[in-house]
């Protein structure tokens, strides 16, 4: 009589086992298909690339510059030079202040109107058009110094970068448990090492995730450079002259009415995304790494 009444609950029991798998592996199936949805349209673009522009690789695009126009041959040598000075001076202006900023708004503002103010401000520029940006960066720099120069396309992509990194570094301070803060005071450490040592520390790989998400959409903008860089079509490093960059010889190229610019343009494409995710993935690997010994 006993068993004969434990059979329903089982039974019951069985059923709401077999519910939750259904539910569960539904949901399963619907996250599957988002990753398959975000990642598809970058494997499209990348098979497209690489079907355009990788017949055109060849060492001379990567060691000659542009030749005249109507001619064949020449390659982006001072595209890829000039933007990884931009790009390097742009991240030398962006990532320090952001964070910064970002450790301002998550340990000592709080909520205070100045740490409101910044953060509305911060909104703001990340929702400002690149183009106005570089208008803004004109009139500021370019305009007073009566030409372009890499200085100004660095500047205008720095403060772009800052409110990204700025939004991410906040959010991930303030993921850090409180707990590791009040240790760290009671072991007598200040404040000021505490935060840099580490609650940043600590956070390292969202601030890290945060560069890299700005570096990555700065790496593509054409509009602010032309207002700025404005573009060389010799091979130049000083930051005080025009300079080419590859989002700028791609749009050259590919409004021309040239076929061989045209190709010239997929293959500098290919170059342009290839680099931005040589360069994430260096990061990631490099953070990855430092913070695995840091725990060992």
């Amino acid at each position: 009589m006993a068993s004969q009444s434990l059979r329903p609950p089982l039974r019951a029991s069985n059923v709401n086992v077999f519910s939750r798998r259904i539910k569960s592996n539904i949901v399963s199936g619907l996250a599957l298909l988002a990753t398959i949805i975000v990642i598809a349209p970058l494997i499209a673009i990348l098979f497209y690339l690489l079907k355009q522009g990788i017949t055109s690789l060849n060492w001379n695009f990567f060691t000659k510059i542009p030749v005249p126009a109507g001619e064949s041959g020449g390659g982006m040598e001072n595209a890829i030079v000039g933007s990884g000075v931009v790009l390097a001076l742009a991240s030398l202006i962006g990532i320090p202040l952001g964070i910064g900023a970002g450790i301002y708004l998550a340990e000592y503002a709080g909520s205070t109107r100045m740490g409101n103010l910044v953060r509305f401000t911060a909104d703001v520029l990340n929702g400002v058009p690149s183009i106005v940006m570089g208008i803004a960066i004109y009139a500021l720099i370019v305009l007073p110094q009566k030409h372009f120069s890499a200085l100004a396309g660095g500047v205008v992509l720095g403060i772009m970068m800052v409110p990204t990194v700025t939004r991410t570094t906040e959010e991930m301070l303030r993921m850090v448990p409180h707990a590791i803060r009040e240790a760290a005071l009671g072991l007598g450490v200040p404040a000021w090492r505490s935060v840099l040592t580490i609650t940043v520390r600590t956070a390292s790989a969202g601030i890290v995730t945060g560069c890299m998400l700005a570096f990555a959409r700065v790496a593509g903008e054409t509009a602010p450079l032309l207002f700025t860089a404005f573009g060389n079509a010799f091979q130049s490093t000083s930051l005080n002259e025009p300079i080419a960059a590859l989002p700028l010889q791609i749009f050259v190229y590919a409004v021309s009415p040239y076929d061989e610019w045209h190709r010239l343009a997929w293959a500098g494409a290919l170059v342009l995304i290839v680099l931005i995710m040589a360069s994430v993935a260096l990061v990631r690997y490099v953070t990855s790494r430092g913070m695995l010994k840091g725990a060992s």
